[in-house]
């Protein structure tokens, strides 16, 4: 197959969960003799359509920030949006598989797809629904159009979760045109990696946006600080909340006690994962949370916060490989408290996650993937 895969973000230039998925299903997919194309912003230097991991990257326009004051640019989706008709109308594919999220782009595939007559596969990491008018005021309603919009446009459609689906058909999508495929992990590539010299109680990583509930996260360790005042939390990723991120940091009298370290390489994240003793994703919207089973694949639990719009719950089950909280800073420092003090119990949450990884292989994915594109009904 000739499978043409579209999102603006391209790892390892972003570093994203949406970003992973795409890279580590396509290799593989290349490996196996398909030929696999990228569409997306042009993040390197030098040609704008390179060959990478056996892949081909194009690069339909110049990069940008995607964030603008906290929030995904419209401009920049817009821009990647218009900027990709004529290249992805340039080729024949048997499959053009788009990243919903920023939305603008399903339009321009799907004039593609119309004119080509391509396949087109709609891959849903999350569902905003009325969300939109807590991210965006009353100017939400629009978002909130366009993603119905949207779900009327591919009777193909891929979710990452099972909570993913159950939101896709709350906004009409139906249920025979919903695929699961969940996220993976590189399971052996893990379990090279050493754990850092960089112990830590505490791990978080994300992009530092309002919506991963960092400062949550910081007033718990406080609260941690005033039984164990060596407490150890290292907070891996950057974005648009990072500065007042710090000045809160440096409020809460935790500058010896929460270390920031930007974008870290894989290597480096999965390295500060095994150095510390709990991940927290205290997220109020994760479509999956990939960190989540990168996590339990490093022998470490997770605690996640109780949201109707974070997916992570899906994966953590509360007392077996985590715990599923209250978005309150008590709840999470009570429950940290729990894990770092009480042997027996971290004993069993370390066996069960270990055991709970190895079922999101990418191998698995990749095969799930080959089997739904071989058998769309176009």
């Amino acid at each position: 197959m000739k499978i043409a895969f579209v999102y603006d973000a391209i790892y390892p230039w972003v570093k994203g969960g949406a970003e992973k998925r795409i890279y580590e299903i396509g290799r593989r997919l290349a490996e196996r003799g398909n030929e696999v194309h990228l569409f997306g912003v042009k993040w390197w230097e030098g040609e704008d359509i390179i060959e990478y991991e056996g892949m081909v990257l194009h690069g339909v326009c110049g990069s940008r920030e995607l964030y603008t004051n906290g929030r995904r640019s419209i401009i920049q989706a817009l821009s990647f949006s218009i900027s990709l008709f004529w290249p992805l109308l340039e080729e024949e594919f048997d499959i053009i598989d788009v990243s919903v999220f920023p939305y603008f782009s399903c339009f321009t595939t799907k004039a593609v797809s119309v004119i080509k007559g391509t396949t087109l596969v709609f891959t849903w990491h999350e569902v905003w629904d009325d969300y939109w008018y807590e991210y965006m005021g009353r100017m939400g309603f629009f978002g909130w159009v366009v993603e119905r919009v949207v779900s009327k446009l591919s009777k193909n459609n891929i979710a990452v979760s099972g909570w993913t689906k159950k939101k896709m058909e709350t906004i009409g999508i139906k249920t025979e045109n919903i695929q699961i495929i969940p996220n993976g992990i590189d399971i052996e590539q893990i379990q090279k990696i050493k754990a850092s010299d960089e112990q830590s109680d505490i791990v978080f990583a994300g992009r530092l946006i309002k919506e991963k509930n960092v400062d949550l996260l910081l007033r718990a360790v406080s609260l941690l600080k005033s039984s164990n005042p060596n407490i150890r939390c290292i907070v891996m990723g950057d974005g648009p909340e990072k500065e007042r991120l710090l000045q809160l940091t440096e409020e809460l009298g935790l500058k010896d006690n929460v270390l920031f370290t930007g974008f870290v390489e894989y290597g480096e994240l999965i390295g500060n994962i095994k150095a510390s003793k709990v991940l927290a994703l205290p997220s109020k919207r994760e479509g999956f949370g990939i960190v989540a089973i990168e996590s339990f694949a490093c022998g470490k639990p997770v605690i996640t916060v109780n949201s109707k719009d974070n997916a992570t719950q899906e994966i953590v089950a509360d007392s077996v490989n985590g715990f599923v909280v209250k978005a309150e800073k008590e709840e999470l420092t009570k429950n940290f408290t729990t894990i770092l003090n009480n042997e027996v119990l971290y004993a069993k949450l370390v066996r069960n996650v270990t055991q709970e990884a190895k079922k999101y292989s990418w191998k698995k994915i990749c095969n799930s993937s080959t089997l739904v594109y071989g058998n769309i009904d176009t």
